[in-house]
């Protein structure tokens, strides 16, 4: 005879996360006067957009951005940066074939800008080819550049960790690019960069490498 029972409650799923207009909406809404990021970012979405698509295309970003000029090294609002970085982004559809690729294609822009400066070679200077030890100063790094967030790494081996960021309005893939790169800079290979998103700021990224 069978017996029957009643279903078992299911957990609840991961929430799901689509990088569209609406996305962008709720990213801005989170955003404070306080929230703000180096202009060399903005001058490496335009570039990234002339080299990738068009010098037609980083025109009416430009355009599109109130035709303003950024500094490579003043602060400038994370809302302004936002729709610049989500309209580059659906520019380079096309080309990247999705929004996940663009974005990591504009955080390794980032990351080509940020290691150029005084500070970025600073930062590799101190890694000294140490892909562990470069991972630990990342932290501080973001600070550097961004005025928002908390970043933290968990090692889980020797060539393996989490990075944890909190608050940080940039869509995970961007940062997959920016971790990617940096780590590649200092001579690290097989580098693998997974991002699992946890909040609508909120990211936990599996990082390895040999």
């Amino acid at each position: 005879m069978i017996t029957a029972t009643s279903p078992q409650p299911q957990p609840n799923p991961a929430p799901r996360y689509t990088l569209d207009e609406l996305d962008l909406a709720q990213r801005l809404a989170h955003a404070t006067a306080k929230d703000t990021c180096k202009g060399m970012f903005f001058n490496g979405v335009l570039l990234a957009t002339e080299r990738l698509v068009s010098v037609d295309a980083r025109k009416a970003l430009f355009a599109k951005a109130g035709g303003k000029k950024f500094v490579d090294f003043f602060n400038y609002p994370i809302t302004d940066f936002l729709p610049l970085a989500f309209g580059a982004v659906e520019l380079l559809l096309p080309k990247e074939g999705g929004w996940e690729a663009g974005f990591r294609r504009l955080g390794r822009q980032a990351t080509d800008d940020f290691l150029g400066t005084a500070v970025g070679k600073t930062l590799l200077l101190l890694a000294n080819d140490d892909a562990r030890r470069l991972m630990s100063s990342l932290p501080s790094g973001y600070k550097t550049a961004v005025s928002y967030g908390e970043r933290q790494v968990i090692w889980g081996g020797p060539k393996a960790c989490t990075f944890k960021m909190r608050r940080d309005f940039m869509p995970h893939p961007y940062h997959e690019g920016v971790v990617e790169q940096v780590l590649q800079a200092v001579g690290a290979n097989d580098v693998k960069v997974g991002g699992r998103r946890v909040g609508q700021l909120d990211t936990d990224y599996d990082v390895s490498w040999t």
